[in-house]
């Protein structure tokens, strides 16, 4: 049940990335708006995963499991149903609200259900293999769905699938509570959520309309000022949403940071991929999943022998390895061009997938070995929401750094193609106002060839900028691990509960059981350094 759980959740993710250019064409949206379908999804999920964690330990696991699963039918159904790209996002935001429900109560559910932690590290395994199967299925159900029907219906797999789960889940699943009292922490969240819709809000439009705009100043001086509440708030919380003392452990803080940077380049990669492939290589859907398909389904691939390899070499050496790796094969994307064969690119996915294989399974696991024992759930709580803050500003930021870069490179793009002064001038206008794709539909007689030429030389400059910066961002953060994921020794198990506690639901607790995810005390102690 977790495997599906985070199977559905990320089933949005590449299903969506591969249609932007259908999207796009369809409801006239512009790259910002584009980015938003993108955002409207990983926003919530990446603001709320820490309150829904909580939610799960009060309330009950199963509870909020049924609740994420019945939010992603419901989002779908809006999507399938929309007929303008608002709708598309209020779509998204509602299944990014189910999937922030089913990302840590999954992971709960497979320690509640697996107290040994070593068998356990094979079915985080399992639940990381499910999480890249999804992004793989769903391009290629995206690419067989647009080529037939229209691109609403790439939105209407998850709607039956979530409700079959739901079913099931009444039936089957056991439910589960921390044993320790837990409450939420309401200004911790608010101050959250407002700190990271800011951020993403000022990151978009700031690369659509530019950095200096009031609105752009005010949310991204909104999002610094809230993030500073949030940790004045989480430092002085009796019952902390994410506790602050986990940052003493340089592992802890080497994973948060990789897990950030990761999914920022993956997701973001997707976005700006998706692109190349329509308006720069003008490809069918199929055909640009079945190039997109590579990267997840060799991540896929590589998953189960990565998760063995676990027991023989550290998560240091795999993490770091695999973030090199990643970084090789982003920078040797920038050498592609309008022509590039699919035999010539495809090594390259395959080689950016391993790299991202060998990094998602130990870094999940890192992140809760590397704390106390009382601190595992919250540090796979937060190491997920760190993900997904990553994949929030993912195709915010590589977004803004593609339209910026394109459109300062179209005009002498537009002069060496030797299109008409009055032609350039209305492909720049339409460029600015409308966004890049919107030049593509323009019919500007004899200069309509020269101008798309034109157009698609300056998005691979664009792409080529953003290829640079997510490889310099995957080497930042191998150097982090290098230096700060060091070994440390099992943290010790404790001692059976005092009299009057109450054991999770359903199970007897016992002395040696590690917690589920998101299982704390109401005031944990401070985390030694290192």
């Amino acid at each position: 049940m977790a495997c599906l759980g985070v199977f559905v959740a990320y089933l949005p993710v590449t299903t969506v990335s591969v249609s932007l250019p259908a999207i796009q064409r369809a409801l006239g949206a512009s790259t910002s708006q584009l980015s938003w379908v993108s955002d409207a999804f990983v926003l919530p999920m990446a603001a709320l995963i820490l309150t829904t964690g909580v939610w799960g330990d009060v309330h009950g696991r199963k509870r909020v499991f049924q609740t994420g699963m019945a939010l992603c039918a419901l989002g779908a159904a809006i999507s399938l149903s929309a007929d303008s790209v608002q709708w598309v996002w209020a779509g998204q935001a509602v299944s990014g609200l189910g999937a922030a429900a089913l990302l840590p109560t999954t992971l709960a559910l497979i320690s509640h259900a697996v107290p040994d932690h070593r068998e356990r590290g094979k079915y985080i395994g399992l639940w990381a293999m499910s999480l890249m199967g999804s992004l793989a299925v769903g391009s290629l159900i995206a690419g067989v769905l647009l080529e037939h029907v229209a691109w609403r219906w790439i939105f209407l797999l998850p709607v039956p699938v979530s409700l079959i789960v739901l079913v099931v889940a009444a039936f089957r699943l056991p439910d589960s509570r921390a044993p320790h009292g837990r409450r939420l922490d309401w200004p911790g969240q608010i101050s959250a959520a407002v700190a990271v819709t800011a951020v993403v809000y000022g990151v978009i439009e700031g690369g659509a309309d530019g950095f200096g705009e009031p609105a752009v100043v005010t949310a991204l001086v909104l999002g610094a000022v809230a993030a500073a509440v949030f940790v004045v708030v989480e430092r002085r919380s009796a019952s902390p949403m994410l506790d602050l003392a986990l940052f003493r452990s340089p592992a802890f803080t080497a994973t948060a940071l990789v897990a950030m940077i990761s999914f920022l380049g993956l997701i973001g990669f997707f976005f700006v991929l998706s692109l190349y492939f329509g308006m720069v290589q003008h490809l069918t859907t199929i055909d640009a999943a079945l190039r997109m398909v590579t990267v997840s389904g060799v991540a896929l691939v590589v998953g189960a022998p990565i998760g063995r390899l676990m027991h023989r070499v550290s998560a240091r050496v795999l993490i770091t390895t695999g973030l090199v790796v990643a970084a090789g094969a982003m920078l040797s994307l920038t050498g592609v061009d309008a022509h590039t064969s699919y035999g010539s690119i495809v090594w390259r996915l395959a080689l950016l997938g391993l790299g991202m294989g060998a990094v998602l399974t130990p870094m999940t696991a890192s992140a809760v070995s590397s704390v106390p024992y009382h601190l595992a759930g919250m540090a796979a709580a937060g190491n997920n929401a760190f993900r997904q803050v990553g994949g929030a500003l993912g195709p915010a930021v590589l977004g803004a750094l593609l339209t910026t870069r394109a459109l300062d490179a179209l005009p002498g793009r537009l002069a060496d193609a030797g299109v008409p002064a009055e032609a350039s001038a209305r492909v720049l206008d339409t460029a600015r106002e409308q966004g890049l794709g919107a030049v593509a539909g323009l019919h500007l007689d004899a200069a309509t060839g020269p101008a798309l030429t034109a157009l698609g030389d300056s998005f691979l400059d664009g792409m080529r900028l953003c290829l640079t910066v997510s490889a310099s961002l995957a080497l930042l953060a191998a150097v982090a691990c290098a230096v700060l994921l060091r070994p440390a020794a099992r943290p010790v198990s404790p001692k059976a509960p005092a009299t009057g506690e109450t054991p999770a639901a359903g199970r007897t607790s016992a002395a040696g059981e590690t917690p589920a995810a998101g299982e704390t005390p109401a005031r944990p102690a401070p985390v030694p350094a290192g």
